[in-house]
C-alpha cells in the first residue's frame, strides 16, 4: 500500500513509498533535485527498511540539519511506528 510523507527542512515537498514484507519499494520524491532523488529511489529499491534507516539516518545537506536521504529514513521510521 502506498504511503505518503510530508518532509521538513528539504526542497522536496512529498515522499511516496511502499513497504512490503519489510522491503522498500516504489520510492518517489516530489520537488527538489530530480537527479539526486532518482539516485536515492533506485539505490533503496528492494532494500530492507532497517538497512535504509541505518544508512540514511543523520545524513545532512550543506548547512541543513537534515537531507532528502535523512527524510526518507524519517518516513520509514514513522511508517514502522519508531
Amino acid at each position: 500500500m502506498k504511503q505518503s510523507f510530508k518532509p521538513a527542512g528539504i526542497c522536496a515537498n512529498a515522499i511516496d513509498f511502499e513497504v512490503e514484507n519489510g522491503v522498500v519499494k516504489n520510492v518517489k520524491f516530489y520537488g527538489g533535485c530530480p537527479g539526486n532523488h532518482l539516485g536515492i529511489e533506485r539505490l533503496v529499491e528492494g532494500m530492507k527498511v532497517e538497512d535504509v534507516i541505518d544508512r540514511l539516518s543523520g545524513v545532512t545537506c550543506g548547512h541543513r540539519a537534515t537531507s532528502c536521504p535523512d527524510q526518507l529514513a524519517c518516513a520509514l521510521k514513522a511508517a514502522a511506528g519508531k
